[in-house]
């Protein structure tokens, strides 16, 4: 079984997603049952029209994040979160209260009042929801712990709305959905109860009130880490994209595929269950560690499918009749809409849950909270744009199937534009598509590399993809020494420039660009990162160990750090090896597409390092279930 779904059995876990699930479907079956009783029965309750009613209460929801997200990330860093969490589902007990009387007096006021207070609520616990997670969970763990909470949201939304639109429309449908959401807010409370104390990361931070002040602070603290603040704003992208697809939905259903609001239904659903398996599959595709390749992947995904979405969208004739649903299902464009729709999920999937991961593992934990704050602002003003941009192509006269033509290919132009600044995703997303094509790599004892703080790592050279095979398993960016002609090798040269490798001569061809390699790996090592080496100084052209050289002793000997032995096992007789011939000459040869393994032995200090007895190392490693 996954380690994401052994986490729904552990009370560390399982407490928080029961809360935050119940939370998310009764935020969708209050809003949607709102919708809909606003709808279909707005002469009864008000003089205004229905569709101002929507808009309205669409703004009041969301409202709140931009007043209040500021303050809610200052209590989540600064108090418990349990506790916080606790009283957040309290409140909404209380809000829901409030709802049952907006209903029994038929008072819209009193009703979009409370889908104000919603919102407010939503705000609060928008900064602890994700900020609690990588203090309740192991490294390892936050992919999968991300990967269920993002599904369970989508699934939560889907069931929400479905149960809210089915409720009001019964028989006494108002007293149905109040006590609904009454009971839904009291089974959220009691899940919150078990949810375990975790320390307050900053709880001496005085509260500062001014929202206006407090959101540029929360901002610049995003800003003080640009992969941070790169992928907050990947992520405020993400919920522009979904907004465009899911308020769309009905219209694309009736004027696209011509069906009722049953085909309104199979598309969300369609969608949110896209969704939760892309999340899903992000724990198996990544290896349990926070892969940042799988986003580049996430919006080619976003793009191609949003792009034959609109290629397959049909051109309803003006006047047609509505279709039932099993008219829809029987036509083979309807299943080429609904296979696109659930890939380009699947893929949202994919892009959304490691960008939240890293965000998550790279934000200061003193301030969190604040940073988590910041990107639910960017979310819900990248939203609203969302929603004007759709209203006023829409008032344009394009079709609803050119509004995703358009979000697609503006996807496409973001990817770029992100890609280039961050070239961290497109390195990352080469190197996962290697271990996942061309090899099949398994990983023993990288545990043993340190989480913060220099070291250096140092392994057999087999190939000319070993430093992509030891990125791949490294959870932290490593830069590699390298031969100068290699670093400049077209294509590789990319990968290895975006990873800082550091290029690398003998000292009687180039003295000069040695020594300033050697001052290089110093002050990489000074700043707390990790460095990687191929002590031999050349690939293997035997399959066997070169002695190892002594510049391994000079770096500990100027920059004292532990040192960590790898041996490389599988890679000889790939296509990047050098056994029979020259690398990459023969792709068709036996032995291309290997099974491969990296182990790591735990490191040694700085004073027993020895090219020797690295060397010694290295090989007892790389004997090892040969």
């Amino acid at each position: 079984m996954s380690s994401q779904f052994k986490l729904m059995q552990e009370r560390r876990f399982l407490p928080f997603f029961l809360t935050q699930f119940l939370g998310a479907f009764n935020d969708n079956f209050y809003k949607n049952a709102l919708v809909v009783l606003i709808t279909f029965q707005a002469a009864q309750l008000t003089e205004l029209a229905p569709g101002v009613l929507v808009n309205i209460a669409a703004g009041l929801f969301i409202l709140p994040f931009f007043l209040f997200s500021a303050t809610a990330g200052q209590f989540a860093d600064k108090f418990e979160k349990s506790r916080l969490i606790r009283f957040t589902k309290l409140l909404e007990v209380a809000i829901m209260l409030i709802a049952t009387a907006a209903f029994a007096l038929s008072s819209v006021n009193l009703l979009l009042a409370t889908l104000f207070l919603m919102g407010t609520q939503s705000a609060i616990f928008g900064p602890v929801k994700y900020a609690i997670l990588p203090q309740m969970l192991a490294e390892h763990e936050l992919v999968g712990g991300n990967a269920l909470v993002e599904s369970g949201t989508f699934v939560a939304i889907l069931l929400g709305t479905i149960v809210g639109g089915l409720l009001i429309a019964v028989p006494d449908g108002p007293t149905w959905v109040s006590a609904g959401v009454v009971a839904t807010a009291v089974l959220g409370y009691l899940a919150s109860r078990a949810i375990l104390p975790v320390p307050a990361a900053d709880p001496k931070m005085k509260i500062a009130w001014n929202p206006l002040t407090q959101t540029w602070q929360m901002l610049r603290f995003a800003r003080e880490n640009r992969t941070v603040f790169l992928s907050i704003l990947g992520i405020s992208w993400f919920w522009f994209y979904g907004a465009v697809f899911l308020s769309q939905f009905p219209g694309y259903a009736a004027t696209v595929l011509g069906g009722d609001e049953k085909a309104v239904t199979l598309l969300l659903a369609v969608f949110s269950v896209g969704i939760a398996v892309g999340s899903l599959l992000c724990e198996r595709m990544s290896g349990k560690q926070v892969e940042i390749g799988l986003v580049p992947f996430g919006s080619i995904g976003l793009t191609v499918f949003g792009l034959d979405l609109w290629w397959a969208s049909p051109a309803l004739e003006a006047g047609a009749a509505m279709r039932p649903l099993s008219e829809l299902l029987a036509q083979p464009d309807t299943w080429r809409i609904l296979f696109d729709l659930v890939m380009i999920a699947i893929c949202g999937g994919f892009y959304i849950v490691p960008l939240y991961a890293l965000v998550q593992s790279r934000s200061e934990p003193s301030h969190r909270s604040r940073i988590i704050a910041a990107n639910n602002i960017l979310n819900a003003m990248f939203m609203v744009v969302a929603a004007a941009m759709g209203a006023s192509l829409l008032a344009a006269g394009l079709s609803v199937a050119q509004l995703f033509l358009i979000t697609a290919l503006l996807n496409a132009a973001v990817a770029i534009y992100i890609y280039t600044l961050v070239p961290e995703f497109l390195l990352r997303f080469i190197v996962w598509l290697l271990v996942h094509t061309v090899y099949r790599l398994k990983v023993d004892g990288m545990d043993h590399v340190p989480e913060k703080g220099p070291a250096v790592i140092v392994a057999n050279h087999v190939s000319f993809v070993d430093a992509l095979i030891i990125m791949a398993a490294c959870r932290r960016p490593v830069r590699f020494v390298m031969d100068h002609q290699i670093f400049r090798w077209p294509i590789l040269s990319f990968v290895f420039r975006t990873s800082r490798a550091i290029p690398i001569a003998p000292a009687k061809e180039d003295p000069a660009m040695m020594e300033r390699a050697f001052d290089e790996v110093a002050r990489a090592l000074e700043a707390g990162e990790l460095v990687g080496l191929f002590p031999e100084g050349r690939i293997t052209d035997t399959g066997e160990l070169y002695p190892f050289r002594p510049g391994i002793a000079r770096i500990v000997e100027r920059t004292p750090v532990p040192v960590v032995p790898v041996a490389l096992r599988g890679l000889w007789g790939s296509f990047f090896s050098r056994k029979d011939g020259p690398a990459m000459s023969r792709p068709f040869r036996r032995g291309a597409f290997n099974r491969i393994e990296l182990v790591a032995a735990a490191p040694v200090g700085p004073e027993s390092v020895t090219p020797e007895a690295l060397q010694q190392q290295v090989a007892a490693l790389r004997g090892e279930r040969r």
